[in-house]
């Protein structure tokens, strides 16, 4: 027997998410910048534009791990922002197609490849597809792996960074 229905097949490579981030603020640097790096200062490359613009990067830059959607999307859309919830069948639901009859989930792990720096002014533009399905035998009985993978771009369609997230269902 399979987790993985021929629907959760077909359904690999489809957005589930698209969001776009307000034009990011030098203070929204700032601030991410001295909450990451706290409690030492953070580098002036993040927070001082005459130092800024003296480095390598020649201006302030955002620190890579920074979110320009961790407060407010200025658009949010795809099935998974509607979906709403932290059922585990989250993702299938959204999808409009029935999921695995699985009870639990955990966070697999994260890979993450940056890019392009974020400065600001610039818009982040997210789009999250479905990536894989794969299925193992656990300790506890099968166990479902899923990958998402995060694409985002700024407003010059040049790629800022690129993340695949694999959530663990059992």
């Amino acid at each position: 027997m399979t987790l993985i229905t021929a629907q959760m097949r077909a359904a690999i490579g489809t957005t589930v998410s698209e969001r776009t981030s307000f034009p990011i603020d030098p203070s929204d640097i700032r601030r991410w910048a001295i909450a990451v790096y706290w409690p030492d200062p953070p580098p002036s490359a993040f927070v001082d534009e005459e130092a800024a613009r003296a480095s390598p990067h020649r201006g302030l830059v955002a620190p890579e791990e920074f979110n320009p959607f961790a407060w407010l999307a200025a658009r949010e859309g795809g099935a998974l922002d509607r979906a709403g919830g932290a059922d585990v069948n989250r993702l299938e639901r959204a999808l409009g197609i029935p999921g695995p009859d699985l009870s639990f989930q955990l966070n697999g792990g994260l890979e993450a490849a940056y890019k392009e720096r974020m400065r600001p002014g610039d818009v982040i533009t997210s789009t999250t597809t479905l990536a894989d399905y794969q299925e193992r035998a656990g300790r506890l009985g099968p166990m479902l792996f899923t990958t998402t993978e995060d694409h985002w771009v700024n407003q010059a369609a040049a790629t800022v960074k690129r993340a695949r997230m694999t959530l663990i269902r059992y």
